[in-house]
Parts: C-alpha cells; structure tokens; sequence
C-alpha cells in the first residue's frame, strides 16, 4: 500500500509512484451516493486500481486510475466493492 493520498491519477501518473499497477473486478456497484460526482464502476468490469489509506476515512479505500472524481474523495471507491486479481510489477 502506499503511504499518500492520491488524486486523479492516470496510468503513467501511477507508475512514477510505485513500479506496480494493481487490477481489481468491481464485486458491488450499486447504492452510488447521491452526491457522488464523477465516474462510477460497473460490476463485473476490471479496472487498473491502487489502494491507498486514506487519512480522512481511516481505511484503505481503492483509487480506480483514470478515473475522474471531485475531491475530496476524487476516484475512492470502498474496498468491499472490489476484488483483487492480479499486481503486475513493471521492472
């Protein structure tokens, strides 16, 4: 896990962070909030991801890279809404 909060990253933002890109299916994507602005996932789908703790929530929360949210959660999604596949290292 990494140590920073992210913002809305793309792949190539990612990688200059860490040399590894996660991928995760979206397991649960109902019950959007209301004031949710910006993309949501679709269930069933695979997305490049990176799982961050977060220091407003306390938890770890799933960043989905390429995604575009507002802050101050931006693209953070709650971990029981993913399934983690696979880490592709990238050295």
């Amino acid at each position: 896990m990494a140590k920073y909060e992210v913002d809305n990253l793309t792949l190539a933002e990612a990688t200059r962070h860490a040399p590894f890109i996660d991928y995760a299916r979206c397991l649960d994507a109902g019950q959007r909030p209301y004031n949710h602005v910006g993309d949501w996932p679709e269930a069933g789908q695979l997305y490049p991801i990176r799982t961050v703790d977060s220091r407003t929530e306390g938890i770890a929360l799933v960043h989905v890279l390429g995604f575009e949210g507002e802050a101050p959660y931006y693209n953070a999604f709650a971990p029981h809404r993913f399934e983690l596949l696979l880490t592709v290292w990238l050295n």
